[in-house]
């Protein structure tokens, strides 16, 4: 991805991944050299440690199937092989990095699990403040006439491109309800993220469902713009690693009021 030598440094890594930079904006069309500690690019562990907090902080993803080739009346003719993604609550319920996920047995994302199907989960960070001042082009603002501070609604108050997400791949495994105690904890999760959800347990009188985990195989992490995030796959080892304490131990952007999204000062 090019960028005008315009725009100003950012990066995405916590404050425990990567040190502060006060100097002005450089090396936006090239990465830096290993000696600039300032401007390095976080490893894929450090990426996995904040992919771990976006999947502890973000309950919503898009799981994304494939319809079976045959239809068995429940789907138009010529669909199968064709991916359908579908937005769906997710939990971080389990240790390593797993989602948790409750499966409506009825729901074609699930049907087409049981027909064969590979399955992904992508998720991004959504910051729960906008920054203090939207990114913007001051060459095009010119361009186009327009006032950089006038306030008007903006329905992504931030730059999303900037922000990291990533995509698991993987399998879906039931989750053994047999062991009472660890099974009502593992509800009782699900339901402190997602309280509607106590309606659609397992053994509910609306539809059939079960707790499964999405066992993650592959990760593939864009942490933001290329010149300054990882963008790759994550070892899934490295993934599965990250321990309880590390992820919460860093912050990503937009978690506190106030923020600059050029700024690393405040991660």
């Amino acid at each position: 991805m090019r960028f005008l030598r315009s725009l100003p440094f950012v990066s995405l890594a916590a404050h425990s991944c990567v040190a502060e930079s006060t100097s002005e904006p450089q090396y936006i069309l090239s990465n830096p050299p290993a000696s600039e500690s300032n401007y390095r690019i976080p490893t894929s562990y450090e990426s996995a440690v904040l992919g771990r907090r976006i999947l502890a902080l973000t309950p919503l993803g898009t799981l994304a199937t494939v319809f079976p080739d045959s239809s068995r009346g429940r789907q138009p003719d010529g669909l199968g092989g064709v991916p359908l993604g579908l937005m769906e609550y997710v939990a971080d319920c389990e240790e390593e990095g797993n989602p948790t996920i409750l499966a409506i047995k009825i729901g074609t994302t699930f049907r087409n699990v049981d027909g064969g199907s590979n399955i992904s989960l992508a998720q991004e960070w959504t910051p729960p403040y906008p920054p203090d001042k939207r990114i913007r082009s001051t060459f095009f603002d010119w361009l186009f006439g327009r006032d950089a501070d006038t306030k008007t609604k903006d329905r992504v108050p931030y730059s999303a491109v900037n922000l990291p997400r990533y995509s698991l791949l993987g399998y879906i495994e039931k989750i053994d309800s047999a062991d009472t105690k660890a099974f009502k904890a593992l509800s009782s999760c699900f339901v402190e993220t997602h309280p509607d959800s106590k309606y659609w347990l397992p053994g509910n009188k609306i539809h059939e469902s079960e707790f499964v985990r999405l066992v993650v195989t592959q990760v593939y992490w864009i942490g933001g713009f290329g010149d300054r995030a990882y963008i790759g796959w994550i070892p899934v080892d490295e993934w599965k690693n990250v321990t309880r304490k590390e992820w919460e131990d860093v912050r990503l952007p937009g978690e506190k009021k106030g923020w600059d999204e050029w700024s690393t000062s405040d991660l």
